[in-house]
């Protein structure tokens, strides 16, 4: 019983002599605890577009994809790009849809970042006449509708109708499918729509007989001047291979669709959202190649870290063979355990050698006391009159020593240094005990003799 409590005292004293290292540990818990983000909210407010448009249509798509991973996608309508900025950088937004081209403007509190291009919207326009137009010089005085009222779409048309110098007085703006028969009813010359491919009232004119779409000339022009401008190629019979159409290679120029985030939206959502992204965009279309989107194509906004090391080296590692709450826990777990996997080696190999220098030094200390001692011991046997009561005040000390000694917690494996410690102490308790040698007797003076005396 005994022996198993000195097992046990010898166990903790080790452990108490490693608190220097277990302090590290904590720093470095605390340390890595400062990069671990909370878990990621469930529900996630996106900023899109009018009902029925494409970006609308999108993010029920991602609405969709979202839901599988147990993530609930809000849906806000908008009259288009300007009021999903003006979202993002009030927070009641945490991504949106915005449109390639529209500046910044001035930063919230937050940075706003892009997650990437999602597809390109073109710029279509329609006209009517024998004529076909290739510029939109060429639309100087006839009667243009802007299908779509979003300040962001406006702002563009206008931009680029008056590098043009295409006077506004011919302008008007009208609902898109309203404009649309408008259109084909001959009450107006051109239309001026920027959507995606898939829109309907892309999809209704396309197909109109007396309609036809422009192509631009100038197109390799625009996208030099405007980098945030891309040209786009229509083949001939892109749309309908039985009535060729449209019957000529048409030239495209556009922006593109891009999904801007505020920076404090969680990474782990961001990672999700760009999957969603590569499964509804990521196919071939009307205008782009397979794997093409998403992509950071739109240098207005700064990517985000997230989307970046996704377009590098693809989805996060735990997240593609985990599920996405699973993965996240995961990661969280792993970072937090990174301090102790970083510096359990250095604590493995330098562990006993610092318990072995705790054990030597406790040794050492009493060594250092007995070295004391034996020279005190010496001085006082080569005092010719010791001061009285010396001797017991060096037993006293060595007495001490000793029970030091005897009461020292090392390991067995540091058993043979406490029997030499022992044997040491007996050493110098050996020499105390000596006797200490007496004075040199003085000699008595013999009397002279005198002469004759015998001896």
């Amino acid at each position: 019983m005994k022996l198993r409590f000195q097992v046990w005292r010898e166990h903790l004293a080790l452990l108490a002599s490693g608190w220097p290292l277990a302090l590290i540990v904590i720093l470095g818990f605390a340390l890595a605890f400062q990069f671990v983000k909370p878990a990621p909210p469930r529900q996630l407010v996106m900023t899109t577009g009018s009902t029925g448009g494409a970006y609308y249509e999108f993010a029920q798509r991602y609405r969709d994809i979202l839901a599988r991973d147990g993530v609930t996608l809000e849906i806000l309508t908008s009259a288009g790009s300007g009021e999903n900025l003006k979202r993002l950088k009030e927070g009641t937004a945490q991504i949106g849809f915005i449109q390639g081209g529209v500046p910044p403007g001035k930063s919230g509190d937050v940075e706003l970042q892009s997650l990437g291009s999602a597809f390109y919207e073109p710029i279509w326009v329609f006209t009517r006449g024998e004529k076909p137009l290739t510029r939109l010089s060429q639309l100087d005085g006839k009667r243009i509708a802007l299908a779509q009222e979003s300040s962001s779409t406006r702002a563009l048309a206008w931009r680029l109708l008056e590098a043009n110098e295409v006077n506004r007085n011919s302008v008007v703006a009208r609902a898109e499918l309203d404009a649309a028969g408008a259109l084909q009813q001959g009450e107006l010359d051109a239309l001026f729509v920027i959507a995606a491919p898939e829109a309907m009232v892309v999809q209704v004119l396309l197909r109109s007989p007396d309609v036809q779409l422009m192509s631009f000339s100038q197109a390799e022009a625009y996208r030099r001047r405007y980098p945030f401008l891309f040209r786009l190629v229509m083949p001939e019979g892109g749309v309908d291979f039985a009535h060729n159409l449209p019957p000529k290679e048409v030239q495209l120029i556009a922006p593109s669709a891009n999904l801007i985030l505020r920076e404090d939206m969680h990474p782990a959502l961001q990672s999700l959202m760009l999957k969603a992204l590569r499964e509804v965009h990521g196919g071939k279309g009307y205008f782009q190649a397979p794997g093409e989107f998403p992509a950071y194509k739109d240098s207005n906004f700064p990517i985000a870290p997230a989307a970046e090391r996704f377009y590098v080296s693809g989805p996060p590692f735990l997240q593609r063979y985990l599920p996405f709450w699973l993965a996240v826990l995961a990661d969280r777990f792993l970072i937090l355990m990174l301090p102790f996997f970083t510096l359990l080696f250095p604590i493995m190999r330098f562990a006993p050698a610092l318990y072995s220098w705790k054990v030597r030094t406790r040794i050492c200390r009493c060594y250092g006391e007995l070295k004391f001692l034996e020279n005190d011991i010496r001085a006082w046997q080569n005092k010719s009159e010791p001061r009285p009561g010396a001797r017991q005040e060096l037993e006293g000390r060595l007495d001490e020593i000793e029970r030091m000694a005897e009461e020292l917690v090392i390991p067995t494996t540091f058993a043979d240094q406490r029997y030499t410690l022992r044997e040491h102490i007996l050493l110098v308790r050996r020499s105390l005990t000596q006797t200490h040698p007496a004075p040199p007797m003085a000699r008595e003076k013999l009397p002279a003799l005198s002469e004759g005396d015998s001896p």
